[in-house]
């Protein structure tokens, strides 16, 4: 599969189908905690990146397996409503199964009324909300420069009222950065404008783009969760996704990385799966610690831990 992975263990959307609308990131941000790593093609012009026929031609080859599926997820590699076919793939895959849609998406683009309408169909939309002023939005979520936090959280104030599905808002919360109380004050200003069915809490559970930022402790997520309000939920920590890791690609990985260094993509290649997917992979076994990551350059590379 180009364009599909899974289904995996997701932590709040069971067995998840994941779906790649644009390619290896292809971003309108380049978030310091992104697990993908650092953005290559920070964007936030529309694309007709991958069209929907490609798309629903993979899902139906899923579909006839008949594994467990709770959703279907448009989410993968990078920002989803870049891709300007974003509403026939939802309306397509809806045409052809009754297992819901989700969209998980970064919000930027909710400014836009086509992508808000382009949204209309799914049935879960899921956006990120990590910073209501300006300079943090620039620290945690380094936007694209044509990119304003305001413009960005009135579209999703606009969509959260007129959209039918269920909304769930995502906060990515960074030690030392969106985690003190006045800051959280702030979004839970934002947020009692927003019309969402849950406000889910998170912190960096995975490896970040930015190895220096720490995550919160369970015990400092719920102390912000409660100034949050009864609609806040804790997601950060979930271990179940390790069921959903394959046990031979993990000793593949381990094998590979033990004779030299390598980086994600030469990871990828060597495996022949897509690089959102290896990431999973990489870390898990950095959690463990049968991997470790060491930087030269720009770039990342994996090794067997010494």
């Amino acid at each position: 599969m180009k364009y599909i992975f899974g289904p995996v263990l997701s932590r709040r959307l069971g067995f998840s189908l994941g779906v790649d609308l644009v390619p290896f990131k292809t971003c309108s941000l380049d978030c310091i905690y992104c697990q993908l790593g650092k953005t290559t093609h920070r964007t936030i012009e529309r694309q007709a990146y991958i069209s929907s026929g490609n798309i629903i031609l993979e899902v139906r080859k899923i579909l006839k397996q008949n594994q467990k599926i709770d959703y279907i997820t448009l989410s993968g590699s990078g920002e989803p409503t870049l891709n300007l076919h974003l509403g026939e793939i939802v309306t397509s895959i809806k045409e052809i199964t009754d297992i819901p849609v989700a969209v998980l998406t970064n919000g930027t683009l909710l400014y836009l009324e086509s992508v808000r309408d382009e949204l209309m169909a799914a049935d879960l939309v899921v956006p990120s909300l990590d910073a209501v002023s300006q300079e943090l939005f620039c620290k945690i979520n380094r936007p694209h420069p044509k990119l304003d936090v305001s413009q960005m959280i009135s579209g999703l104030r606009s969509f959260s009222q007129v959209f039918s599905g269920k909304l769930w808002l995502e906060i990515m919360l960074v030690k030392r950065l969106n985690d003190l109380p006045e800051e959280v004050e702030k979004i839970k200003e934002v947020v009692s404008s927003v019309k969402c069915d849950k406000i889910q809490l998170n912190t960096t559970v995975r490896l970040p783009a930015d190895r220096e930022i720490e995550l919160l402790t369970n015990e400092e997520l719920s102390k912000l969760k409660k100034l949050l309000g009864e609609k806040c939920e804790i997601i950060a920590g979930f271990e179940g996704q390790q069921n959903a890791v394959k046990t031979d690609i993990q000793e593949r990985i381990i094998s590979i990385v033990s004779r030299r260094p390598l980086n994600l993509s030469e990871i990828s290649d060597f495996l022949g799966i897509p690089e959102e997917r290896t990431t999973k992979y990489l870390f898990f076994l950095t959690k463990q610690g049968k991997i470790e990551s060491l930087t030269y350059g720009s770039e990342s590379y994996f090794q067997l831990k010494r």
